[in-house]
């Protein structure tokens, strides 16, 4: 294997370890410069011409890298021009300083330093905006001692834009500082859509409909450790809701303009999308109601009992990076499911997540679906379960939430689930539940909450009101 070596690159990319000693040098120097005019410090004086003479090499030094940094194009070019001239005229105004400074009378002298200082600090500045943004001074008065934002409550969720009122905010709160419009890591840039198209160096940024394959998201799930996990460590972190959120809007396909209503979104996206209702950016209550990881252990499942449903076309994953728990999901195996369901008996004790929506089952396959000990979510939307099969169902001590959307259950038939514990999250949309029976189910599962399949929306004090008159 041929390794190429750009010696330019490797120069740009020391600029940030170079840059600061010529900094903190020349500005020593100045200090020393300053005070040495006090009969008190005049022994300071040999000191001031050998460290102006060091910070300015170290300046020349410090151009020259950050020239070839410029050259990666991951910088605003204009910002990265002031910047550029900025320590062009500090490296010069130091040499002319060094070369001149036993020539000429002691106020012009004190008056260079001072320019010298005052042209750091300008230049300081500017690298500043290039590498944290052009707000980040302002960001320490505004941001102290958290990393997320409390976000404004959007009254009405279905209403509002996906990609606008929900996907950019996130994106300018995480990633705008290595991906704006100051400063383009990777040739990435997504502060507007036009470059989120575009992509970056690696080509797939986004692979729209594959949020897993997409690079953005495989790196936001990396270890925080890993040095290619995004943002960066000593960056503020996304929430576990906001990588949902931007998944559920890459798998939506190219979409800039629709809006909540006109996606579809899973039970999770709706607990989300709720708690973006009320102004929660996902951070403690998105997700509550979803917490499907068993705090305890548990061993990995039989391999040859996965590699049977696999082969029976169940797709079993992980429900996390690195855990042992699954998931099974049934979309590919929805016509045979009644006969495979069997195979499921070995992992009983690592499922937590089954998806049988759309499967060809019934009430006698939830017998053995009854005995899995560690099962929190059970998605049975749209198959021909009824109230016979959910009396089988009250055995699950870990079950808490239960989609029933398109079955045949009714309002008699939940009885048997009340005296679960764990149960929070209840799907009835479309299922044989009627309009009227829904106060009395809420009397039934006070803790619970229940989805007839709309969204409820708060009413703010803010909020327009209108008031017609009798016809």
């Amino acid at each position: 294997m041929i390794v190429l070596i750009s010696i330019p690159g490797i120069l740009g990319h020391l600029h940030p370890v170079i840059v600061h000693l010529p900094i903190g040098i020349l500005l020593l120097a100045c200090l020393f410069e300053l005070i040495s005019m006090r009969p008190r410090y005049e022994k300071l004086q040999p000191a001031v011409s050998p460290m102006l003479f060091m910070g300015a090499m170290g300046s020349v030094m410090s151009c020259i890298s950050g020239y070839f940094l410029s050259l990666s194009g991951e910088y605003d070019g204009s910002l990265v021009a002031s910047h550029q001239w900025a320590g062009i005229a500090t490296a010069a105004v130091a040499l002319l300083y060094v070369f001149l400074r036993n020539k000429v009378a002691i106020p012009l002298r004190l008056s260079v330093a001072v320019i010298v200082c005052g042209l750091i600090t300008f230049t300081g500045h500017l690298g500043g905006s290039l590498t944290h943004g052009s707000d980040y001074l302002a960001a320490g008065w505004t941001d102290v001692g958290g990393s997320t934002v409390k976000r404004a409550p959007i009254p009405v969720i279905e209403e509002a834009a996906v990609y606008a009122d929900l996907v950019q905010p996130v994106l300018a709160e995480k990633c705008y500082n290595c991906h704006g419009a100051g400063k383009q890591k990777g040739k990435l840039r997504l502060d507007q859509p036009d470059f989120i198209l575009k992509g970056g160096e690696s080509g797939n940024t986004i692979l729209w409909g594959k949020a897993a394959e997409s690079e953005m998201i495989s790196r936001m799930l990396l270890p925080v450790n890993d040095d290619d996990h995004m943002p960066p460590r000593e960056k503020p972190q996304l929430t576990a809701a906001e990588v949902e959120l931007l998944k559920w809007w890459i798998n939506s396909g190219n979409n800039f303009t629709q809006k909540v209503k006109e996606l579809p979104s899973d039970e999770k996206m709706k607990h989300i999308l709720l708690a973006l209702q009320s102004g929660d950016n996902g951070s403690t209550t998105a997700l509550a109601a979803d917490k499907i990881i068993p705090e305890a252990p548990v061993d990995a499942a039989d391999a040859v009992a996965v590699d049977k449903l696999k082969k029976a076309g169940v797709m079993i994953v992980p429900v996390e990076r690195n855990s042992n728990y699954l998931s099974a999901n049934f979309v590919t195996a929805a016509n045979g499911a009644d006969s495979i369901i069997a195979l499921l008996s070995p992992l009983k004790k690592q499922l937590v997540w089954l998806k049988l929506d759309n499967a060809g089952i019934t009430d006698e396959s939830l017998s053995l679906i009854g005995d899995f000990p560690s099962l929190r979510k059970l998605q049975l939307s749209n198959t021909a379960i009824t109230d016979k099969g959910l009396s089988k169902l009250q055995s699950l001590p870990e079950l808490q939430s239960l989609n029933l959307v398109g079955t045949g259950v009714t309002a008699k038939g939940l009885q048997v689930l009340q005296q679960s514990k764990t149960l929070r999250s209840l799907y009835l949309y479309k299922s044989n539940v009627k309009k009227e029976d829904y106060a009395g189910i809420k009397k039934m599962f006070p803790k619970v909450d229940v989805d007839s399949g709309n969204y409820v929306v708060p009413t703010f004090m803010t909020d327009t009101t209108v008031v017609t008159g009798k016809k």
